[in-house]
């Protein structure tokens, strides 16, 4: 027979890995990237929604080393060979280009990617205002990495400079 803390323990071991399984389990999107404007730009982002926010890792090679504006633009479409077939940044609340943590912003405004010295970038951020599905949905749209830093303050687009990578949102 087992001894009360045992039960207990048991109970919540259960209920903590039964919480990790649901979050693991939960809708998700991703984006493969593919290089743009002559760059050797790859990678891959991931989009999970926890807690009200929409949470964007992505692994990026090929970048130069530095910031790189990092926006989920309107169209999901990377056709074009400069990625101007994504459009604009996603911005459903009709707001002015800003800083990716203030109220007056683009939907689709992130923080800067910051890529070291290899090239290389891993990125993790919690983003509020933006979603998986609905009118703030981010599956079906695009997001674009760029060459120079987003500045936070240029119109309409933060002075971000070329799209070096441009990758589809789909449900995974």
């Amino acid at each position: 027979m087992l001894s009360r803390s045992a039960f207990v323990i048991g109970t919540l071991s259960a209920f903590v890995l039964g919480g990790c399984a649901s979050t693991a389990m939960g809708p998700a999107a991703s984006a493969d990237l593919q290089a743009r404007s002559g760059s050797a730009v790859a990678g891959k982002v991931s989009f999970s929604e926890a807690n009200g926010r929409l949470r964007v890792e992505a692994m990026v090679s090929g970048l130069t080393p530095g910031e790189h504006g990092f926006h989920v633009h309107e169209a999901g479409d990377c056709s074009a060979p400069d990625a101007s077939s994504a459009k604009g940044h996603f911005n459903p609340m009709g707001k002015a280009h800003g800083h990716h943590a203030s109220a007056e912003r683009h939907g689709g405004d992130m923080p800067n990617l910051i890529a070291n010295a290899q090239g290389e970038a891993r990125y993790s951020a919690e983003l509020t205002g933006l979603s998986l599905t609905g009118a703030t949905g981010v599956i079906g749209r695009s997001v674009v990495i760029h060459a120079d830093p987003d500045d936070y303050k240029s119109q309409p687009a933060g002075n971000s400079g070329k799209r070096v990578a441009c990758g589809v949102i789909a449900a995974r």
